[in-house]
């Protein structure tokens, strides 16, 4: 779960209640709500209720990703990281797991026939002398 440290960082960088209309959600439980989504892997109707509902916790989430919430949290957390040097940099990629689709690596097709030689058009021919 978020502790009171995490949220004291992250508080100041979420969006405002809106001027008009209803109150958002709380923000730290629906923040909750998505971190739990994602830690766990389950279904969004899966959510426990203690976090409310998985439909504002959903809309909240691409609402967050729309207006850059979640851009601007990740470069403050970044930075301050980075400024602290609790960060390290290093990075691996490792490109065995990318796998090509069974047509992409050349495998004789079921069914049609292979031709030994085309077959010589008009144009391939050499013109009468």
């Amino acid at each position: 779960m978020i502790t009171d440290a995490m949220w004291d960082r992250i508080e100041p960088l979420m969006p405002a209640d809106p001027v008009r209309g209803r109150r958002w959600a709380d923000h730290r439980r629906t923040l909750e709500a998505i971190a739990w989504k994602y830690r766990t892997g389950s279904p969004w109707r899966d959510l426990p209720n203690e976090l409310g509902s998985f439909q504002t916790a959903h809309k909240q989430l691409i609402r967050w990703a729309v207006d850059g919430t979640w851009g601007r949290i990740l470069a403050a957390l970044l930075a301050a990281a980075d400024g602290a040097d609790d960060i390290g940099w290093t990075v691996s990629v490792d490109s065995t797991v990318c796998r090509a689709h069974q047509h992409a690596a050349g495998a004789r097709k079921r069914g049609l026939r292979t031709r030994l030689s085309p077959k010589a058009t008009r144009s391939d021919v050499p013109a009468a002398a």
